[in-house]
């Protein structure tokens, strides 16, 4: 594929997508093209579908690189050299925190990725796929360092019980919620005993 230039460098998909979010933010999610973005990075938009083949391929990229930014946080919480049991508090923290900060940063571009995430249902899935083997890694450990009892399932169904059980901190259906005067408090009630049904 030859290189395109525009006027800051050569075109890579970074570089598409990092403008894509700042179209996104400017114009909404029913107002932004694949011109607009294209008019920003001072190339055609022919260049832009080299390197993403459609609209709907752009959007699901720019979302699934907005996702990955958060597992990329909690990722470092799982390979820390700690116990168990303080990894698994810190990453549901990790989790919390990183939702609550962006709907409260900047509401108008969570806004727009909420009508992003309602399109790309796939991305959405391996978001969660990936958050849950995630806390499958730290239980699995837990269980062979003796500070989780084993479950009677398997530890990937433990994983996804506790992801479930935690949704009011994550899921953006609650993010009104996540302001609250008293939600620290609610989460810490709940990441306590979910660590106490987990300790042997």
């Amino acid at each position: 594929m030859p290189q395109v230039t525009g006027r800051q460098g050569t075109l890579t998909p970074e570089r598409i997508l990092e403008t894509t979010e700042e179209v996104l933010r400017r114009y909404g999610p029913a107002k932004a093209t694949v011109v607009d973005v294209a008019r920003a990075l001072d190339v055609s938009h022919g260049s832009v579908y080299r390197h993403f083949r459609t609209k709907a391929a752009l959007r699901e990229a720019v979302t699934q690189r907005w996702l990955d930014r958060t597992s990329a946080r909690l990722e470092t919480v799982v390979a820390a050299e700690q116990p168990a049991p303080e990894r698994l508090r810190r990453w549901l923290a990790g989790l919390f925190d990183a939702k609550r900060h962006k709907a409260g940063d900047d509401p108008e571009l969570f806004a727009t990725y909420m009508v992003l995430i309602g399109e790309a249902s796939d991305v959405v899935d391996r978001h969660i796929r990936d958050l849950t083997e995630q806390l499958t890694d730290i239980i699995e450990d837990g269980i062979r360092d003796g500070d989780f009892a084993p479950p009677p399932e398997d530890a990937a169904t433990t994983a996804r019980a506790v992801f479930d059980a935690t949704a009011r901190f994550h899921d953006p259906a609650y993010a009104a919620q996540w302001q609250l005067p008293s939600i620290h408090e609610e989460f810490a009630a709940v990441s306590a005993l979910l660590l106490r049904g987990l300790r042997r």
